[in-house]
Order: structure tokens, then C-alpha cells, then sequence
């Protein structure tokens, strides 16, 4: 009996319909034939197939044995076990509940303007300075806002300088499909790229490389992974920030999230609002989203602990450790041990395991089973 292949008909029942996707758009720009496209609107975020070839359940170029939409999925079968025997060549024990690592550290950057601009400690806007400078990218996919800003509606985008970085730095928390951007990286003429995202986009990377999804996946150098719970709907801007608190979005400066969550305004005015009131407004695809700690990335980064100006970070990779060796020696960035931090640590760890237990039984494997 011939060996299955699984395409786009067992994608769309297993993943895209059953609530495992999380509208990382892999499968899309992987897709060879183009007959995959994405909804960003009506807070859908979801891959779907053209009706014009197969309809909406199937795919004639999958009847033919095409299965690129599945080997570029980070959520389809057995994606963890593929992935971390890639990476690692192991699978990870019960300890490591964030994913396997060969350092955590607190890290920021010494530039004054990343520092700033940043997000709790500005490293990740550092690394990517650092890796264009380099060489080791020629551009990434980040997020940014759409426009002049006013809206805060987040769009992909391709950073190609320090400007371009500057421009794109902080968080959002509401979702940008960062690998929508992908074409416009290539139209560009890029080679080398970087990816910035949540766990659920920067594990899609190494699923194409585990699952040999071809030259997409090859062309993905750098991940970089940030912690993530959950993001949220556009329409928390109108329905709970402005209805409730009269915050206009065009006033609204910065963000951040300190077990509650923190809007600065331009007009120096200061909101906490806290988290169980924005419950309502989670992405539906965060819902069964078993990785907080963004588990397959190079290195992975987030906000969390008593130093508000400090990043907890966790080197993953040769090349994870290469960068932040580099950029320690180089001094461009501050680097301090973790255990200074233990809280931090127990905090993560904690995320980690409720993200972990999100996983559902009718999966057909999966994190909570470990």
C-alpha cells in the first residue's frame, strides 16, 4: 500500500476547521500552485482554497500528490515531535515545559534609540541591527501599523534597515500575520530572511525545514520567537478601550501588558485595564494554541519579570547562541544571569504549562499528552 500524503482536504478538516489553526498563513505562501489565499479581515484570520480549483475542501494539485499546505503547518499531526527532533535531535523531557533551550538570560540592548523605542529592553529590535549589519539577513518580517498609525491596526512588514526596524519597534497584541509579507520580501530581492513573530508563526520556519517543504522554508535563517498568551481582536479598540475608557485609538502611544494592560496616550494621560475585561476579545486561534514560550524559535524573547526594562530571553540554537555571544562581545547588548530574576522564571514556566494544557484531546497528537 502506498505511503499517504496528506494535503490541503486533511489540512482543512484536521487544522484550519477543527480550532487548531492559528492563522500563521504557512500553508499560503508555501503553496506552489497559488490556489491558497488568507483571510485577514472580519477577524477570521484563516488560510482558505480558491473554489475555483477543487472548491473549498479539496485540492486537485493535492489529488496529485502535491502536500506543501501540510509540511509547512505547524499545528498538522505530529509537528512537535518532527520539529524538535530537527532542531534538537531529542524530544524534550517533562521539566522543560517552555521547550528546550541551552541558556536563559536577562539581555537589553546598550543603544540608547532601540533601547527606547523597543519593547522591554529593545533586544529584539537589537538582534535584527545586528544581523542585517552582519549579513546573516538582508530583511525580515515584522509587524508594524498600517498607515500613519492612528488606526493601530496591524499589517505585515518587510525591515530592511536601523530606520525601518525603529519604525516597526514595540507590541501590538492584536495579530499580524508576519509571513504575509513573504512576497514582498521576495519582490524585494531578498535571500536571507528573519522572521519575528508569536510561537505559533516562528515554529512555521522549522515545520517547512523538518518536513523539507522546499525553498520558502530555506530561505527562513532567523526566527525569532516572542511570548506570547494570547493576542487579541482589532475590535478591542472600539468595543472595550474606547466604549468603556474613551481612549481613541489615534491617541494611544504605546502598550505593553504587566499582568495588566497598559495603554500611555499622547496626551501623557495613563490607562490600566485589567486583563479578565479584554478576555472577551482573545483570537479565536489562541484558543487551542499550546505554546506561550515561543518553543521552536532561535531565540525567543519577552516582557515578563521585575526588571520592566530587561528582556527575558532563552537561547535555543548554535546560531541563537552565536548572535548573543557576538552582540555581548561586541558590546550592544547587556547580558545578566537569570537567576536574578527567579521570579521571571516561575512565571514563565507557569504560562507555559496552562498554554500547554490548551492543547485539545481530539488532536491527533500533542503537547498535553507530554
Amino acid at each position: 500500500m502506498p505511503p499517504e500524503k496528506p494535503q490541503w482536504a486533511e489540512l482543512f478538516k484536521e487544522v484550519v476547521t477543527s480550532g487548531l489553526c492559528t492563522g500563521c498563513a504557512a500553508c499560503v505562501i508555501v503553496c506552489p500552485h497559488n490556489v491558497l489565499d488568507y483571510h485577514a479581515k472580519d477577524s477570521s484570520y484563516r488560510p482558505f482554497h480558491v473554489p475555483e480549483d477543487g472548491g473549498p475542501e479539496d485540492c486537485t494539485h493535492g489529488i496529485k500528490g502535491c502536500t506543501s499546505c501540510t509540511r509547512a503547518c505547524p499545528r498538522f499531526r505530529s509537528w512537535e515531535d518532527e520539529i524538535e527532533t530537527f532542531m534538537f535531535q531529542r524530544l524534550r523531557n517533562t521539566e522543560e515545559v517552555e521547550g528546550i533551550s541551552t541558556e536563559i538570560v536577562l539581555a537589553r540592548a546598550k543603544d540608547s534609540e532601540l533601547l527606547e523605542v523597543g519593547q522591554d529592553g529593545g533586544l529584539v529590535s537589537a538582534i535584527l541591527s545586528f544581523a542585517l549589519d552582519e549579513g546573516i539577513i538582508d530583511g525580515a518580517l515584522v509587524s508594524g501599523l498600517k498607515g500613519d498609525g492612528s488606526t493601530w491596526e496591524a499589517e505585515p512588514k518587510v525591515v530592511r534597515n536601523r530606520q525601518e526596524i525603529i519604525e516597526t519597534a514595540g507590541s501590538r497584541y492584536t495579530y499580524s500575520t508576519n509571513m504575509l509579507a513573504y512576497d514582498q520580501a521576495i519582490e524585494l530581492g531578498l535571500e536571507k530572511l528573519a522572521l519575528v513573530g508569536t510561537g505559533c508563526q516562528t515554529s512555521a520556519p522549522k515545520a517547512m525545514a523538518a518536513k523539507k517543504a522546499g525553498k520558502v522554508g530555506r530561505r527562513f535563517v532567523l526566527s525569532i520567537g516572542l511570548l506570547c498568551s494570547k493576542t487579541f481582536d482589532d475590535s478591542i479598540f472600539k468595543e472595550l478601550f474606547y466604549n468603556k475608557y474613551g481612549i481613541e485609538t489615534s491617541n494611544i502611544k504605546k502598550m505593553n501588558i504587566k499582568g495588566v494592560f497598559q495603554i500611555w496616550c499622547h496626551d501623557n494621560t495613563y490607562y490600566e485595564i485589567p486583563l479578565k475585561e479584554a478576555h472577551g476579545w482573545t483570537r479565536e486561534g489562541c484558543l487551542h494554541c499550546p505554546d506561550f514560550a515561543a518553543e521552536h524559535a532561535d531565540i525567543s524573547a519577552g516582557g515578563i519579570g521585575k526588571f520592566s526594562d530587561w528582556t527575558l530571553t532563552l537561547i535555543r540554537t548554535e546560531l541563537g547562541k552565536e548572535i548573543i555571544d557576538t552582540m555581548k562581545d561586541k558590546e550592544l547588548i547587556e547580558v545578566r544571569p537569570c537567576d536574578e530574576d527567579p521570579d521571571a522564571i516561575d512565571l514563565m514556566r507557569k504560562l507555559s504549562r496552562v498554554s500547554r494544557k490548551r492543547w485539545p484531546t481530539f488532536a491527533v497528537s500533542g503537547p498535553e499528552r507530554r
